[in-house]
């Protein structure tokens, strides 16, 4: 029986709807008051960094710099519910298997350590000390290290994260699949090519002084709300604001501001894009390409006229290498090609180049609909490639912007979780604890998955995230999990990845972002974190801890490391003890974090130096390098239309989920309630199929490698997306992406470009 339904969406992104939420997620969290109070320390000098999204805080600060999701996000951890030993004594894992995401994680926090009785199917409370000694005792064990995959979250701290790799790498092996590896790792690879550095180049006040911002392949009204306040003040001084997105979203189209008292009491909105382009899915590197051979024209035109140059030529000659060779590729990219790929007319792209070759400073902006395709890395070149035409990489309120999902991803990632390390990295390790470091490439996700189910990987441990239900292909995975000799995650809730155990099983229980982290000496205290703008901030919680056996994630992971490779190298529980001393390590190892314990403690902390946006290009050659790619042979758009009743298939966020985590089941800015089993589709392609809107039917992956991949029972909901183009929520259809679908060089799940067809479902 259908319990959801299609209803009005929202005429806005914010306004009363965000605060309704809010007040609807402290009530449901059961703390209402209590949460309030939490959320005046979110983002502040002197209180805790949101644990949802990495968008960058403001130098200036207010003490309601938080959001709707930041406010679901700290909701969801300071519940006062709570899975204890009774939850897992009532249930076997095979009972507790069968509910949704949502009701799982919603029985609350985690209070004990968990161990997996295979006997009774159940989980059964454990002591600190037994859980390290097995768990150490086992790593032990195996023939070799790289048996064992050592995954993290980006929600671990720069503390954690460090101390696990040095764990890891003084245990043996650069096993390091993270969740960079699902998201943002064609950022990393394509702007490593391009400019030198896998980051981007802006700072936050740079969206202040821009002219135009191009938002290529991302929503930010549901995966990072406060950089819709930051686009509507460049939208009400006047900058343009270009959107390429295949999907219509109301985040990206009006704003209300909640902290407007004017514009909230009026019932107004501010408008965001001053122009919304739809491509075909994969088509973003064409939109671009176009706008690029827009740009050469206008400045052949410019010379035979005798007009100033459009090109900032004393950029490019100091600075670039490789510019006849892409304008070379341009002028070889026809227009019959752009437009057919793309899905957008000449003449809009034509439009949006005009944009751009106007303003003096533009900024370009992007996240997963540009990284999760196979050609992703290329896609970024090529962005890369249209920002240094006019030199807008390296001067004020212009640059590179990815923009990263989890808290800290970007700076895991800094700290050295990286089964690719490099050189210099292990060097400084090596010269600082005076032990020899291993050297071979380890496991990204895709290959830490592999191993799993080959046999050659025995052994998972989990930093964090719900790793079964973000990678692809959910089932594979599963088996993928069950085969392992030993288990182990490190999390605040329960979710399904606790429930696919191994022959001996872990759930560790940990400390939340908004939660005191006191030491053995009465002192609380701080993390740090590396948001999207690399500006590195410290964090400490607030609250009392959900159960006085929690431990936070450093001393979890300096216990399993103490039980496994021992003090020689280095006293763990001191480490565990005092952050600070972490933080003396990262600061002899890793460049950029000098005197780190005293600038962190700085209101707003510090800004890790780019050498890019310094216009100071570590690459090859010394200088920012122009990407000669062809656009891609075929996209998967291209390949669906080609008649047989396929589609190319996108996963998204619901506006009511963060990553995994399904705080509820509503997505009002589509208009989708209290349902996620839903495939948004444009109504042309439901009357050529003589489908109707509420219809259900299975998802049905097109693939050859024989193996049967079904999504069951969705419901269609119309949609202003581009015919060809289907969308919906993730994990519910990772079932659909198959692990052998990875982006190039990226080596990313194709979550963005997955061919599918309908099935009709039976009658019941």
């Amino acid at each position: 029986m259908d319990t959801g339904f299609i209803g009005k969406k929202s005429s806005a992104a914010g306004g009363w709807g965000a605060l309704k939420s809010c007040g609807k997620q402290l009530l449901k969290s059961g703390t209402p008051l209590s949460g309030a109070r939490t959320l005046l320390k979110a983002n502040q000098p002197d209180g805790f960094d949101c644990p949802g999204c990495a968008w960058g805080d403001p130098a200036h600060g207010s003490s309601f710099e938080f959001c709707e999701n930041g406010v679901k996000a700290v909701a969801w951890e300071s519940t006062e519910k709570r899975a204890t030993p009774e939850l897992f004594a009532a249930n076997t894992v095979t009972e507790l298997r069968k509910l949704t995401d949502y009701e799982l994680e919603r029985h609350g926090r985690l209070t004990h350590p968990m161990r997996y009785d295979a006997a009774t199917d159940k989980y059964v409370a454990v002591d600190w000390a037994d859980a390290f000694a097995e768990i150490g005792s086992i790593l032990k064990g195996l023939d070799s290290p790289d048996r064992a995959e050592f995954y993290t979250s980006g929600r671990a701290s720069n503390e954690a994260a460090y101390l696990y790799q040095l764990f890891v790498r003084l245990y043996g092996t650069n096993n390091f699949p993270d969740c960079s590896n699902m998201c943002h790792e064609a950022s990393g690879v394509g702007l490593r090519q391009s400019i030198g550095v896998g980051k981007g180049t802006v700072l936050l006040e740079d969206f202040e002084e821009a002219d135009a911002i191009f938002v290529i392949g991302q929503n930010p009204g549901t995966n990072h709300p406060r950089m819709l306040g930051d686009l509507r003040r460049a939208a009400i001084r006047g900058a343009k604001i270009v959107v390429f997105n295949p999907i219509r979203e109301r985040g990206l189209e009006r704003f209300t501001d909640p902290q407007d008292k004017l514009e909230m009491l009026r019932g107004g909105a501010t408008d965001i894009a001053s122009d919304y382009l739809q491509p075909r899915l994969g088509g973003d590197m064409a939109a671009v390409r176009g706008m690029a051979k827009v740009v050469f024209a206008a400045e052949d035109a410019a010379i035979a006229a005798g007009l100033p140059s459009v090109l900032d030529h004393a950029f490019l000659a100091e600075h670039s290498f490789g510019l006849a060779e892409y304008r070379a590729a341009v002028d070889a990219t026809d227009w019959a090609q752009i437009e057919d790929q793309s899905g957008l007319s000449r003449q809009q792209i034509e439009s949006a180049a005009q944009i751009y070759m106007r303003a003096d400073r533009v900024i370009c902006t992007w996240a997963m609909g540009v990284t999760q395709h196979v050609h992703s890395v290329v896609t970024i070149r090529e962005i890369s490639n249209f920002m240094l035409l006019r030199g807008n990489i390296g001067k004020p309120g212009a640059g590179l912007c990815p923009v990263r999902g989890h808290s800290n991803v970007q700076g895991d990632r800094t700290v050295g979780i990286n089964e690719k390390p490099p050189v210099a990295f292990l060097d400084a390790l090596e010269k600082h604890f005076g032990v020899a470091m291993p050297r071979h490439e380890g496991h990204n996700v895709l290959a830490a998955i592999g191993a799993m189910l080959d046999g050659s990987s025995e052994v998972f441990i989990g930093l964090g995230g719900n790793f079964a239900r973000a990678t692809p292909d959910s089932p594979i995975v599963e088996q993928a999990m069950r085969r392992m000799k030993l288990t182990v995650n490190i999390a605040t809730k329960p979710n399904h990845s606790h429930l696919m155990p191994g022959a001996v099983s872990y759930v560790l229980p940990c400390l939340g972002r908004t939660e005191m982290d006191i030491n053995a000496a009465g002192v609380s205290q701080l993390i740090s974190v590396e948001d999207s703008m690399s500006m590195v901030h410290g964090s400490a919680g607030i609250n009392r801890p959900a159960s006085p056996l929690l431990m936070s994630e450093v001393a979890i992971v300096a216990g399993i490391a103490e039980a496994t490779v021992g003090n020689g190298v280095v006293n763990w529980s001191d480490l565990a003890q005092d952050n600070d001393r972490i933080r003396d390590h990262i600061e002899a190892t890793i460049p950029g974090f000098e005197n780190y314990n005293v600038r962190l403690r700085k209101a707003r902390g510090f800004h890790l130096r780019n050498a890019a946006a310094h216009r100071e290009w570590n690459t090859t050659n010394g200088k920012a390098t122009f990407s000669t790619v062809a656009l891609p042979a075929e996209t998967v758009h291209q390949r669906a239309s080609k008649g047989g009743g396929n589609f190319a298939l996108q996963t998204f966020r619901s506006h009511d989920q963060y990553n995994t985590t399904v705080y509820g089941l509503d997505d009002r800015y589509r208009g989708v309630y209290g349902e996620r089993q839903v495939i948004f589709i444009h109504p042309a392609d439901l009357e050529a199929m003589n489908a109707a809107a509420g219809d259900r039917i299975d998802v049905v992956t097109e693939s050859t490698d024989g193996i049967d991949r079904v999504a069951e029972n969705f419901r269609f909901v119309p949609y202003d997306i581009p015919r060809g183009s289907i969308a919906g929520y993730y994990p519910e259809l990772n079932v659909l992406v198959p692990l052998g679908s990875a982006g190039d060089e990226s080596d990313t799940p194709t979550s963005k470009s997955v061919m599918v067809s309908f099935r009709k479902r039976q009658a019941a």
